[in-house]
C-alpha cells in the first residue's frame, strides 16, 4: 500500500503547488493520475517517489514513511520512469537496463550473471530484447520508452511511477506502451500510478484515476465513476461527450468545445 496524507508541496511559499492531497494506491491497482497543466501531476509522483519530501503531510509505503527507507531499499521497492530521459554519456541498450540492478549490488560489487539474465527478462517483457546491443540514442522514442521501462523493471519493485509515458509517441507506439502497462500489471503484478493529459490511455487502461486541480483532489475513485462529463468539465472547462465505446468497451471521452463561464 503507497498512501499519501495531506500532502503540501511548495517550492515558493506564496505559491503552493500541491494543498492536502491525499490517496491511497493498493498493492495491484492500475492509477492514472489527471489533470491540466500546472495541476501538480508530476510534482504528486515525485512525492510518492520519494524523490521529493513533501512540505507537509506524509507518505507511507506499507505503512512506513519514505524517508525511514535508506534510498538504496526504496530504489528496491520503487521505480520511476520519467518523461524524458536525457544522458550524459552513449550507453547500449543493454548497460540502460543494467542499471536498475544498481540497488541489488553491493559496494563495489559489479553486475553478474544473475544480473543479465533479470536485465535480459525485463527486455523481453518489454519486447525490445533484439536491442540489446544498440545504442539507446539511436533508437525511436517508442523503443527509448520501452528501454526505460526494462530498466525499471530489472528494479524488481512493487511499484512503477509513470509520468507522461505516451508523450510525443505515434498512436502504435502509444498503443504499444498501454498494452505493455496493462501487461506488467496483470501478468507480473505490478502495481502501476501513471500521471497522464491523454484521457484515451486513462480511460482504456486504468481502473482508478486521480483527478487533480490547482494542486488539489477534484475527484478520486473508480474509472467509470469519476471520469464522466461534468468532471471532465470542472477539470479542464470542456464540454465533452463522454461515453462507453461500443468496440472496446472502454470509456471515450471527445471534446467538444470550451465550457461557457
Amino acid at each position: 500500500m503507497l498512501r499519501a496524507t495531506d500532502l503540501g508541496f511548495a517550492y515558493d511559499a506564496r505559491q503552493p503547488v500541491l494543498a492536502g492531497v491525499s490517496l491511497e494506491v493498493r498493492a495491484g491497482a492500475l492509477v492514472g493520475v489527471l489533470g491540466p497543466n500546472g495541476s501538480g501531476k508530476t510534482t504528486l509522483l515525485r512525492l510518492l517517489a520519494g524523490i521529493r519530501r513533501p512540505t507537509s503531510g506524509t507518505v507511507t509505503l506499507d505503512g512506513r514513511p519514505l524517508h525511514g527507507y535508506s534510498r538504496r531499499a526504496l530504489a528496491a521497492r520503487m521505480a520511476v520512469v520519467p518523461q524524458e530521459t536525457h544522458l550524459a554519456f552513449d550507453y547500449s541498450v543493454m548497460e540502460m537496463v543494467l542499471m536498475g540492478r544498481h540497488p541489488h549490488l553491493g559496494v563495489f560489487e559489479v553486475e553478474g550473471p544473475a544480473d543479465l539474465a533479470v536485465a535480459r527478462d525485463a527486455l523481453a517483457a518489454t519486447s525490445v530484447a533484439h536491442l540489446e546491443n544498440r545504442d539507446f540514442a539511436t533508437l525511436s522514442g517508442g523503443e527509448k520508452q520501452r528501454v526505460v521501462i526494462a530498466a525499471a523493471l530489472a528494479q524488481a519493485t512493487d511499484v512503477l511511477l509513470l509520468d507522461e509515458p505516451t508523450s510525443s509517441l505515434d498512436l502504435g507506439a502509444q498503443l504499444d506502451i498501454a498494452q505493455l502497462l496493462v501487461d506488467l500489471n496483470t501478468t507480473r503484478g505490478v502495481t502501476v500510478v501513471v500521471s497522464t493529459h491523454d484521457l484515451a490511455l486513462a480511460s482504456g487502461i486504468c481502473r482508478e484515476l486521480v483527478l487533480l486541480r490547482q494542486g488539489r483532489v477534484q475527484a478520486a475513485g473508480a474509472t467509470a465513476e469519476v471520469l464522466t462529463a461534468e468532471q471532465v468539465r470542472a477539470l479542464y472547462d470542456v464540454d465533452a461527450d463522454v461515453h462507453v465505446h461500443p468496440v472496446t468497451g472502454h470509456l471515450s471521452v471527445v471534446p467538444l468545445r470550451r465550457a461557457a463561464r
